[in-house]
């Protein structure tokens, strides 16, 4: 297993920057004062395809040799790194083909078109998803670009914690949501090496907690169909995420399906911030737990704005 490096980091910054956004740090008043600590949200869903995952794909997609590219890449992903990918292929002008659930934003779905990318669906189950995605691999050979478990991705997702960094001044932690790991995953990898002193929090819905269990073991727990809004951490950590989880994260926090909703819209009305079920957990766990945030200056990473506007949770 390939352990990403701070280099591959910096290759990668190097390597995707005609291709994404350096993303704004926006901050609210009222915010701080319900949490009574200086929030800082890195807003990722005003990334290039809506996502952070748009980093760790291009940089993957551009770091294919001219052989590999020309057989495509392929991947499974809930949604946001289908599109990202779907976006960095396009750009290369390279085939994508990506396995989703059935159940995945329509949204997502959309864009994954939109972008040119070829979308064959899938059961919502971890087992559907890798069992249909072995047959679509099979059928294409196209490079097979992991949604979190790639030391490419990783590398490239680190880089939204590097901008972080040089956007602000003096961080005490930084959180980030948690289904397969590839965001702290990358936030661990740049922190770690950048700026040791500052904690990693990730934070995850009560009813997908495999990540948070998964810690506190001191193994992987995996569930194979977790029902949350969060549609986007619904999946399991991998062995490389969780060598970066288990040797620098801090802590898992988690939070209820009505505290992620009350979360989301929170943002949406104060800072007018389009932004995912996904995103909202961080701030939700920051509400949750006020006196470990007290006082605190905290990076928080808004991972994605591609929303359903007709399938908004506060509407069901």
């Amino acid at each position: 297993m390939y352990i990403p490096t701070f280099d591959d980091m910096l290759a990668a910054q190097a390597r995707i920057q005609p291709h994404i956004h350096c993303t704004p740090i926006l901050t609210s008043s009222y915010l701080n004062d319900l949490t009574g600590a200086k929030l800082f949200f890195k807003c990722e869903n005003f990334q290039k395809a809506g996502a952070f995952k748009v980093r760790g794909a291009s940089n993957a997609v551009f770091g294919l040799s001219q052989e590999d590219a020309a057989k495509g890449v392929c991947t499974h992903s809930s949604g946001n790194h289908a599109l990202s990918l779907s976006y960095a292929a396009g750009r290369r002008g390279i085939p994508c083909n990506v396995v989703m659930p059935r159940t995945a934003p329509q949204a997502k779905k959309d864009a994954v078109r939109g972008y040119g990318g070829i979308i064959t669906e899938c059961e919502p189950s971890t087992t559907s998803r890798e069992g249909v995605f072995a047959e679509v691999q099979a059928a294409t050979g196209g490079n097979f670009v992991h949604p979190y478990n790639d030391p490419r991705v990783i590398a490239g997702q680190a880089t939204c914690s590097r901008e972080l960094l040089e956007q602000t001044d003096g961080l005490d932690m930084v959180l980030a949501p948690i289904g397969g790991g590839g965001m702290i995953s990358g936030t661990c990898l740049t922190l770690s090496n950048h700026a040791p002193e500052v904690q990693v929090i990730a934070a995850e819905p009560e009813q997908a907690d495999d990540a948070y269990r998964s810690f506190r073991a001191g193994q992987i727990i995996a569930d194979d169909a977790p029902d949350t809004i969060a549609d986007g951490l619904r999946v399991p950590l991998k062995d490389l995420t969780w060598h970066f989880v288990s040797n620098h994260v801090t802590d898992i926090l988690t939070a209820s399906e009505d505290e992620i909703i009350d979360a989301m819209k929170l943002t949406w009305k104060l800072m007018k911030l389009v932004m995912e079920a996904s995103s909202a957990v961080p701030l939700a766990t920051i509400i949750k737990n006020k006196d470990r945030f007290a006082g605190k200056r905290v990076g928080v990473i808004i991972t994605g704005g591609n929303v359903d506007l007709d399938l908004l949770p506060w509407l069901n």
